[in-house]
């Protein structure tokens, strides 16, 4: 679970566009058997270098973490497929 999804979450849920019903974001990531995936100098450096498709900070790093640790993407988001990298839609 990427630290962008976890931080993308939060700032939805403080200005009300999403309601976690009070949840520890961090503990369900643990309880729920998924690895935490920190936001290194290598994905930002590719974030940054990224062709324009989407200018979403969030998807851009995103996208640039599964590149780079060779991961699926899962996304309900169709629109990143631009980028390569293999996508489980939900």
């Amino acid at each position: 679970m990427s630290a962008a999804s976890v931080w993308e979450i939060a700032i939805k849920v403080k200005i009300g566009r999403l309601d976690v019903e009070g949840a520890d974001l961090t503990a369900e990531i643990e309880e729920n058997g998924f690895v935490e995936l920190a936001i290194t100098a290598s994905h930002a450096q590719r974030a940054g270098s990224l062709p324009r498709h989407r200018d979403d900070p969030f998807d851009r790093m995103l996208i640039a973490q599964a590149e780079v640790e060779d991961l699926v993407l899962v996304t309900h988001d169709r629109r990143l497929r631009r980028y390569g990298v293999e996508i489980l839609a939900t």
